[in-house]
């Protein structure tokens, strides 16, 4: 790692500095064309993936079978699936290859945990765990890993020995990077043509930053765009993961920013990311009753904001 760089002034500094990235992205977007609709038999611009935390309890091998008997385009993998897949025995490359036969891609792999501690010494011992999870991730076919935070070197890292990017996920239930602004001028300030970020409906609520952001953005800043809607309580800043509820159930502005979406060129995936203790329990016995009904959530949020 460049010692010309100060990981926590690198933070710092960005945090302070998201509200003013986030404006000088997208200057001229009214004047680019709305993407083609090629997904979900002419009715989506973007593909709609299965987040696989939607039916947790399913096993793996079972989350992408439903995944692609539901319909989606695409499926949104999980770091500690992987690790136990090939704990167990299996291969993950053959896995990656099954997902392929079966009509999905892999857009996202969520995530590299603890992959910018505070000190240099604490950053060197963590790469070899980091180094696995994107091989892991690079392993399953994913375009992207989600990194908590992002850093100019776990970009160089991903792209050179993997051929996966690096994208930067903000959560609002941590206090470290919990706004859009923040994780913007993070992805900007790694002075990386690829880097990016992962965008979430929740986080978007419960952190405050709120939806009009995104129309100041590029879509090609966006990886991957979590999506899921709310109820009115509790109130943001008091939410947690299981508080998210199908798109169109709730109080979400989502029309809007499928909108926004549209006229900044996304062509991303949305990604159905549900973390509901009801689901979970039809999932134990019925996951493809949860992704289908997730999916046919999904299509109708599209075509009311698109036609």
């Amino acid at each position: 790692m460049s010692k010309s760089i100060n990981r926590r002034r690198f933070l710092q500094t960005a945090s302070s500095a998201g509200a003013l990235a986030a404006a000088t992205l997208g200057a001229s977007q009214s004047a680019l064309a709305a993407p083609a609709k090629k997904f979900q038999k002419g009715i989506s611009p973007f593909p709609l993936c299965l987040n696989t935390s939607t039916i947790r309890p399913a096993s793996l091998k079972d989350k992408i079978k439903v995944a692609a008997d539901a319909g989606y385009d695409a499926i949104e993998l999980w770091m500690n699936d992987l690790e136990e897949y090939e704990k167990a025995g299996g291969n993950v490359k053959d896995l990656g290859k099954e997902i392929k036969d079966r009509g999905l891609f892999v857009p996202d792999c969520i995530g590299l945990w603890d992959d910018m501690p505070p000190t240099e010494e604490e950053f060197k011992a963590s790469l070899p765990a980091t180094r696995n999870r994107m091989r892991l991730a690079a392993d399953a076919g994913s375009q992207h890993v989600a990194a908590l935070p992002l850093h100019r070197d776990l970009l160089n890292m991903g792209r050179k020995d993997f051929n996966i990017i690096c994208a930067m996920e903000f959560v609002s239930l941590f206090n470290t990077i919990p706004r859009l602004g923040q994780a913007c001028a993070i992805a900007i300030d790694a002075n990386d043509k690829d880097a990016c970020i992962v965008a979430d409906t929740f986080h978007l609520h419960n952190g405050g930053s709120g939806f009009e952001g995104i129309r100041h953005l590029n879509g090609s800043l966006i990886a991957v765009f979590h999506w899921s809607d709310v109820g009115p309580e509790p109130a943001p800043g008091n939410m947690h993961d299981g508080d998210r509820i199908y798109p169109g159930d709730g109080i979400l502005p989502l029309k809007s920013a499928i909108q926004q979406l549209a006229e900044i060129n996304y062509t991303g995936c949305l990604s159905l990311e549900l973390f509901n203790a009801k689901h979970y329990e039809i999932a134990k016995t019925d996951p493809l009753q949860i992704a289908k009904t997730g999916l046919e959530k999904m299509r109708a949020c599209v075509q009311s904001a698109l036609g």
